[in-house]
């Protein structure tokens, strides 16, 4: 059952890329936290499991098709959780792709505009339409982005994940900065290594790569991306109510290294 007094009780929440990894688990700690809880992705097959999943525990929970890169898209999925809840208080934008270390000389253009239409112009447009809900509702609201320990250095991804991950931690900055007055939060995660499909792929491609990124993390693990989730839920949560613009590396310890 959901909590009455759970850490986001009575909250709206909107989550993108919800259909596995990270998303998927954010999806269900904020229904066990209280939240009504709207998943969007493109796999619609996954949505529509994991929202009837997550309904049997009596949560509020719904789905919409969604590719962040189209802004009609993202302007639907907000619009509808605004329909079908009556607001939106807090949003997880997750919806990313993954990009394999290449030459930066040899790329082809096509890798360059696939990963910045997703992951960052689907951080904008999500940010346009998620702030402009807020602002409407008139009591705030907190936004967290999912950016990466690629938006903090150089991994061994390829350049435009990098890029596009820095690009996701700068329209965090400055959404926090623009929308503190009207009370709206606005902070981002930098996840380590963890247990997603992008990154299996990515390790399934480049053999050793794990046990490289592990030599590297004090804790020399990859996470769950429960653990993920679990930041993302107090960064959301007014427990964080003094936090805006941050970056929280969510690593192992990678970061400091």
């Amino acid at each position: 059952m959901t909590h009455q007094h759970g850490l986001l009780s009575g909250k709206v929440s909107l989550i993108t890329g919800a259909s596995s990894g990270i998303g998927a688990a954010t999806a269900k700690l904020f229904a066990r936290e209280g939240a009504a809880v709207v998943l969007a992705a493109r796999r619609v097959d996954r949505l529509h499991a994991l929202v009837s999943e997550i309904r049997r525990t009596g949560a509020e929970a719904a789905y919409i098709a969604m590719d962040v890169s189209q802004e009609e898209d993202v302007r639907r999925a907000v619009e509808f959780t605004v329909e079908k809840y009556g607001r939106l208080d807090l949003a997880f934008n997750n919806a990313g792709v993954g990009c394999d270390h290449e030459s930066m000389h040899l790329m082809q253009q096509e890798t360059y505009d696939d990963v910045m239409g997703t992951n960052v112009r689907g951080v904008w447009h999500c940010l346009q339409h998620e702030i402009s809900a807020m602002l409407h509702n008139g009591v705030g609201g907190s936004i967290v982005n999912n950016s990466s320990v690629a938006g903090l250095q150089a991994i061994p991804a390829g350049a435009p994940y990098i890029a596009s991950k820095h690009a996701v931690i700068g329209l965090t900055k400055a959404a926090a900065a623009e929308y503190a007055p009207q009370g709206i939060r606005v902070n981002s995660v930098a996840p380590g290594t963890t247990r997603t499909e992008i990154i299996a792929g990515w390790f399934d491609r480049n053999p050793g790569l794990e046990e490289q990124l592990h030599r590297a993390t004090p804790q020399a693990r990859t996470a769950e991306p429960e653990e993920i989730a679990q930041a993302v839920a107090w960064l959301c949560s007014d427990r964080s109510s003094f936090v805006t613009g941050a970056v929280l590396p969510v690593d192992g310890g990678y970061t400091l290294m």
